[in-house]
């Protein structure tokens, strides 16, 4: 029975043991990791607006017409009305 409780204490060391371990591990490493993850979701994000922006650009732009309207010339019909009358008062 000894032996037994020997070995569970033993096994109970071990584990508190590789937890400490592995804490202290993450700890003096974290900067690290954070900026290895932060570099992989940069390079994801990077590359999937960059697959997604042509087709954002292209639906965006209208089409160009195939055929246009005649001219405006400025006998017939001026860009601007022709509007007169006094200032704007303040």
């Amino acid at each position: 029975m000894q032996k037994l409780i020997n070995t569970i204490a033993l096994l109970s060391g071990l584990v508190s043991l590789g937890v400490i371990g592995g804490g202290t591990y993450l700890y003096m490493n974290k900067d690290v990791m954070i900026e290895n993850a932060r570099t992989k979701v940069t390079e994801e994000i990077t590359k999937t607006i960059t697959e997604a922006l042509p087709g954002m650009v292209n639906s965006a732009i209208p089409e160009m017409p195939s055929m246009t309207g005649g001219v405006v010339s400025e006998s017939t019909q001026s860009p601007l009305p022709n509007v007169t009358g006094g200032a704007i008062p303040f």
